[in-house]
């Protein structure tokens, strides 16, 4: 090989250490890297480290920078030859997708599509409009005529220069001040909401800072090792719905929580409309309880209220009055065995907690892009977000599982409702009204999933953001009349609501991607370049710090929230207005991943039943590989997205107007946020079906 014969080259030339620096070239794929190693090291014991060498010993050898150099070229023509692999593989992705012709307008029977098709029909008349004013301008471009109506465009005959100084007239006196006074409030708004995150990542960094860390009075290892008559009764409740991918592991990481067996009951809460999922599920739990778990699985025909009606029809049991706390685990989560002893002792001598919620960590982090930027804000949302919050003002959004409540707390706020999508937000907002204090454990983690794909996200999306709307309509007059303090209602009305779900997705859709393309056509119209990039800059900045390793991603990120801004302002606009929208509920698609250990367990399992081989599992595992296949086949593919597809095109434009006027970072940021859109719009950031 090459780097053998050049040391035997090398001492033939230079005798003892004279002949160069040897070079170790390491053979790694795909890429080699290169370590030169100085003539003293390589040098003989008893030789002198420079002797014998003169100039030559000092200088590099040309065979040696040739090879250094070829080698370097060598890396950066494969780094070219992968960047342009995978930019052939977009490309064909791309043309697949519009060969397909699936569109986001190819709905489920019934589902309700007048909002979106006006919204979107709202956008495609905005893009014709742009497509005509950048023709218009172009051409009067190429006329020579500038951004004022001066003596020389007077002057001109024709009929294309009086439309185009009347044009100029009618955008300076009656567009450009509307236009121009709602990008000042919408500049107001940005910068009041990013004065809100400065204040939360600084409550973040003092509670790091200051070490503070909620603390249980039972603290004692002690009082955790104590007796079974010491453990509370826990009631561990895992809603489902037709989740076959997950529920297996999800089932048996809360079969094996460290707490007496005694002392704790688990409900499988199944609402699956799919007789197989069912069937699976009930064997599942039949398995655990020959093994000595106490656990029950119920199983609803009608899903009235979704997720709340469940939990609600559980909490009816007759049973339940015995237990003085309930656990609540989605299906794709997997608590660590010691959750319960890390979260029930908070409730300890502090008969005013309610909730105690841990955080949540996500096995497919690095799935894809898509699942990264997820990462990304999730991680915000608790470390900083929901840490804050619990630690200064005892309250914070429930997430809907990994959390402890006290059932007291659940019958004293009115139990689960029914009334929005957001039944989680909803008791946590009931709760704190009655005076319940909530706990934020941001050392405990519960496992579970990102959703993999665009299609699964958006939805997941819209249900958050709706949700809010629909609850803020309700509770307004009682936030009014409840006896909590006056701080307490403006912190629920201006910061929980309106400014972080309501005035958040408002500013963000509205000024990057309506006034921001509309001001490169009414140029009289200003946004700031600091408005456009410094700030936005710095606001990902601090969204990624609790997430350093996805530091990387931060273009990718900001680009992909403002985005994402069309899905949450139309789904802030279903849930504030109550239209149709606003009251669907899908389930978030899960993919099953695992962690390793969730893996050999799964692998010992299914070698265990191979042994064991009883008809009646081997029927049901030969329907759990043969159904999802011909599911996936019939259901599962990748969309074009119509809204996010014509904004592409109106950003594109609004980038090429831009650089009539010569405006350098608003057609910088127009044609990356357009590029974003077209991504987005082709479903070419998550999951790729083949």
């Amino acid at each position: 090989m090459a780097p053998s014969w050049w040391g035997r080259d090398a001492r033939a030339n230079g005798g003892g250490g004279g002949g160069g620096t040897p070079v170790v070239v390491k053979m790694e794929n795909p890429n080699w890297s290169i370590s030169e190693v100085s003539a003293s090291e390589v040098a003989a014991p008893d030789s002198p480290a420079g002797g014998g060498g003169g100039k030559a010993g000092r200088g590099k050898n040309a065979r040696q920078i040739t090879w250094v150099l070829l080698l370097k070229a060598h890396r950066a023509a494969g780094r070219l030859t992968g960047a342009a692999s995978a930019a052939l593989a977009v490309a064909a992705a791309a043309r697949r997708r519009v060969a397909a012709g699936r569109t986001d307008s190819d709905v489920a029977p019934g589902e309700n599509t007048a909002l979106r098709a006006r919204f979107y029909g709202c956008i495609r008349v905005f893009l014709v409009l742009s497509l005509l004013l950048l023709a218009v301008e172009v051409a009067a471009w190429l006329q020579g005529w500038h951004l004022e109506v001066d003596a020389g465009l007077l002057a001109v005959d024709g009929l294309f220069a009086a439309a185009y100084a009347g044009w100029m007239r009618a955008r300076l006196d009656y567009l450009a001040p509307p236009l121009q006074f709602l990008t000042n409030a919408c500049v107001v708004l940005f910068m009041i909401q990013s004065v809100d995150r400065l204040v939360l990542c600084l409550g973040c960094f003092w509670i790091r800072l200051k070490g503070i860390k909620p603390v249980p009075l039972a603290a004692d290892k002690e009082d955790v090792e104590a007796g079974a008559e010491d453990f509370p009764m826990v009631l561990v409740q895992m809603p489902m719905c037709n989740e076959r991918e997950v529920y297996q592991q999800s089932i048996g990481a809360v079969c094996s929580l460290d707490w007496p067996r005694s002392n704790f009951l688990v409900q499988v809460l199944d609402d699956s409309d799919d007789a197989t999922t069912s069937a699976l599920i009930k064997e599942e739990v039949e398995k655990w309880q020959r093994e000595g778990v106490r656990i029950i699985y119920r199983h609803r025909v009608i899903r009235d209220g979704y997720k709340a009606g469940n939990l609600k029809s559980a909490m009816n049991c007759s049973y339940v009055k015995d237990y003085e706390f309930v656990v609540i685990f989605d299906a794709d989560f997997q608590p660590q065995p010691d959750f319960l002893k890390r979260t029930v002792p908070h409730f300890k001598g502090k008969d005013d907690v309610g909730l105690v919620q841990a955080r949540w960590s996500f096995v497919n982090k690095d799935e894809n892009l898509l699942t990264r930027l997820q990462n990304i804000n999730l991680c915000f949302h608790f470390e900083v977000e929901q840490q804050v919050n619990g630690a200064f003002l005892n309250f914070f959004g429930f997430n809907g599982t990994a959390g402890v409540w006290r059932i007291k707390a659940l019958e004293d706020s009115g139990g689960w409702m029914e009334r929005t999508t957001v039944e989680d937000m909803d008791i946590a907002v009931r709760a704190h009204l009655k005076g319940w204090k909530f706990v934020f454990l941001n050392d405990v983690e519960c496992q579970c999933e990102l959703p993999e794909s665009y299609e699964a996200y958006r939805k997941q999306q819209h249900r958050w953001h709706s949700g809010p709307m629909q609850l803020f309509r309700l509770c307004f007059v009682d936030i009014i009349k409840s006896k909590i303090g006056f701080w307490k209602k403006f912190n629920l009305i201006f910061l929980f609501f309106l400014l972080r779900k309501l005035i958040l997705p408002f500013y963000s859709f509205t000024l990057f991607c309506v006034i921001l393309p509309m001001t490169m056509f009414v140029p009289e119209a200003e946004l700031p370049a600091w408005v456009v990039c410094y700030i936005p800059a710095t606001m990902s900045i601090l969204n990624i710090l609790p997430a350093p390793k996805s530091f990387p991603f931060i273009v990718p990120y900001l680009l992909f929230e403002n985005t994402m801004s069309v899905t949450k302002f139309n789904a802030m606009i279903s849930g504030l207005f109550q239209l149709g929208s606003a009251y669907e509920w899908v389930v978030t698609k899960k993919s099953g991943r695992s962690s390793e250990g969730d893996l050999v367990a799964l692998v010992e399992k299914h070698s265990k039943q191979q042994r064991v081989g009883s008809a009646p599992n081997l029927d049901a595992l030969t329907k759990e590989e043969s159904n999802p296949k011909k599911d996936l086949k019939k259901k599962k593919h990748n969309r074009i997205y119509r809204k996010e597809l014509a904004l592409s095109f109106l950003l594109l434009t609004a980038a090429a107007r831009s650089l009539l006027s010569a405006q350098g970072i608003h057609f910088y940021f127009l044609l990356f946020q357009g590029v974003s859109f077209l991504v987005v719009g082709l479903d070419l950031i998550g999951e790729q079906v083949e």
